[in-house]
């Protein structure tokens, strides 16, 4: 039986070890920019999987990442990100790392043989129907991630299965399957490397996609980020100066009237009538900020 591509030896790195400390470096970087190109054959099921989150947050569900070690850590770093930058509530997202915060400190590789954990972490975190969860694991096999995403699927979620190596097990029974098909690591196996990058690009499409959908990305501004310190704060007056078309010191007078509400301020700019209006606008517009400007222009 061959080996899976993320554990093949990869054909230039005889040598490696000798090899001009720059040569190196540059097989490690082809390798990289290598890996990162395998997104380009997963944009289909990264749109299905990012349309399945979205109805899942719009109807009040909750979006799960599990993983266990660099694939873990790809799905958390992603997870973590959602309501800072999208303004998702922390409590309809759920981080399920093999270990939870030990491995945080100690990355010990036995926690993802750990099928019983898995499970029970999924019960714990309460996902079942009308739930969502992505599961992702380099090799497809991973223990931890498998009986994750079984759990999560018996319990009447939908799963999304992310995995670097085709016909990978974690691929059965998923809503939606994105192959990352990355090709050998240059350290063979060392999957926190290609396969690593290849999911960190697709985690960070996947989830701007989802940020789309849900109407929290106008023209490329990030419009209903959480504005939680001094550089997102002055990054949010930007986004009202610049979509408004008015200064920043009026943009932050609105984003004041607003309680630092990007979306409200904006619409204040362009002519509703108080908060009240423009967060009735919101909500008629399935919180779409070009449909509510829309609205607000046409009264």
């Amino acid at each position: 039986m061959p080996s899976a591509k993320t554990e093949q030896h990869h054909e230039k790195a005889t040598g490696l070890d000798v090899m001009h400390p720059a040569l190196a470096l540059r097989l490690l970087a082809s390798g990289q920019q290598a890996a990162a190109k395998a997104v380009d054959a997963a944009i289909e099921p990264l749109v299905a999987a990012a349309q399945i989150a979205a109805d899942t947050l719009a109807s009040g569900g909750r979006l799960a990442y599990a993983g266990a070690g660099s694939s873990g850590l790809m799905a958390m770093t992603d997870a973590l990100e959602l309501p800072g930058t999208y303004g998702i509530a922390l409590d309809k997202v759920v981080v399920l790392l093999a270990g939870g915060a030990a491995s945080l400190t100690d990355l010990a590789g036995g926690y993802e043989d750990d099928m019983e954990l898995a499970r029970k972490d999924v019960r714990d975190a309460g996902i079942g129907k009308g739930d969502c969860l992505i599961s992702v694991s380099a090799s497809g096999s991973t223990p931890y991630a498998l009986a994750a995403a079984d759990e999560a699927r018996q319990r009447g979620a939908r799963v999304i299965a992310m995995a670097n190596n085709p016909g990978a097990m974690l691929f059965q029974g998923a809503d939606v399957a994105i192959l990352l098909q990355t090709p050998p690591e240059v350290i063979s196996g060392s999957t926190r490397m290609g396969a690593a990058t290849a999911q960190k690009i697709a985690f960070n499409m996947f989830s701007t996609l989802v940020g789309i959908h849900l109407g929290h990305v106008y023209d490329g501004y990030m419009v209903n980020l959480k504005a939680d310190n001094a550089k997102l704060r002055g990054r949010a007056v930007r986004i009202v100066s610049d979509i408004a078309g008015i200064g920043a010191a009026e943009a932050g007078r609105y984003l004041t009237t607003s309680s630092g509400s990007v979306k409200i301020a904006i619409l204040l700019a362009a002519g509703a009538r108080d908060v009240a209006a423009a967060d009735a606008a919101l909500a008629e517009a399935g919180q779409n900020l070009r449909r509510a400007l829309y609205s607000v222009a046409a009264r």
